[in-house]
């Protein structure tokens, strides 16, 4: 009778570890959170006191040096404020961007960091290698949209129609398309990462990404459709064809994270 009371205090014990370790848990997503969010808030900041030259001499340079540029048959571009306050909303949007990709390292950190304490020592320290790859996968993925992707969807849009019609475009919607192009560039160009974490789990193996390689190549041409605004071919490709290669090196990443798991197993 006494084991048997014994055995329920300790199961009420285990239990009241394991909720005081949940609540720890959500407590630590918390300022996770918090971290990531000051981060971005600092990010803005900066971007804030720079608005001016990030404007001007990035956002806005692509079309201006288009315009400076032009080849025959293509006409140029104009920028116009449509909405009353609409350059005030926009400058704010752009810092709150910019301030989301400064602090992109940062936000990968703390995410890694909430994971670390369910990960084997071993792969624990891996996590600054990952932060600093991830980060430098992201920031290729803009950087490719913003010196090839940008400016050959902008030199199509110019030179494609009948030069009856004036390519007038709306600041928001240039600056929604620039946006959303270099930010689906620099998320999709995380894909090799995501296949050396999945591979390390064991979920992901490069038999697999072989044997599906026509199936993949088919969901990559409808993620490159969902990234790119509007019914723009020409940014679908340019996305498409980076994402056909990063899935190919993917496949041999997979295999290197095989091969060093198996020798951490052995």
């Amino acid at each position: 009778m006494a084991d048997t009371s014994k055995t329920i205090d300790d199961q009420e014990v285990a239990e009241e570890e394991k909720e005081m370790s949940f609540f720890d848990h959500l407590e630590e997503l918390r300022w996770r959170i918090v971290r990531a969010l000051l981060g971005v808030v600092i990010g803005a900041i900066i971007c804030g006191v720079v608005i001016d030259w990030i404007m001007n001499d990035i956002l806005l340079r692509p079309v201006l040096e288009l315009n400076k540029n032009l080849a025959p048959g293509q006409q140029p571009i104009h920028l116009q404020n449509l909405k009353p306050f609409g350059q005030v909303f926009l400058y704010f949007e752009v810092a709150l961007i910019g301030g989301i990709i400064l602090s992109v390292p940062n936000i990968l950190y703390q995410i890694w960091a909430f994971i670390a304490p369910g990960l084997m020592s071993k792969e624990r320290r891996y996590i600054k290698a990952i932060v600093f790859f991830s980060s430098f996968c992201f920031l290729a993925g803009i950087a490719f949209a913003y010196f090839v992707m940008l400016p050959t969807a902008l030199g199509f849009f110019a030179g494609f129609g009948t030069t009856e019609i004036a390519n007038n475009i709306a600041i928001n919607e240039y600056m929604s398309f620039v946006i959303s192009v270099m930010l689906g560039a620099g998320v999709v160009f995380e894909l090799p990462m995501v296949s050396w974490f999945l591979s390390q789990l064991g979920i992901l193996t490069p038999a697999f990404m072989r044997h599906y390689r026509r199936h993949a190549i088919v969901a990559i041409l409808v993620v490159a459709a969902l990234l790119t605004p509007g019914t723009d071919p020409v940014s679908q490709i340019l996305l498409a064809i980076p994402l056909v290669g990063l899935y190919e090196i993917s496949i041999g990443i997979s295999a290197l994270a095989w091969r060093s798991k198996r020798k951490n197993e052995s």
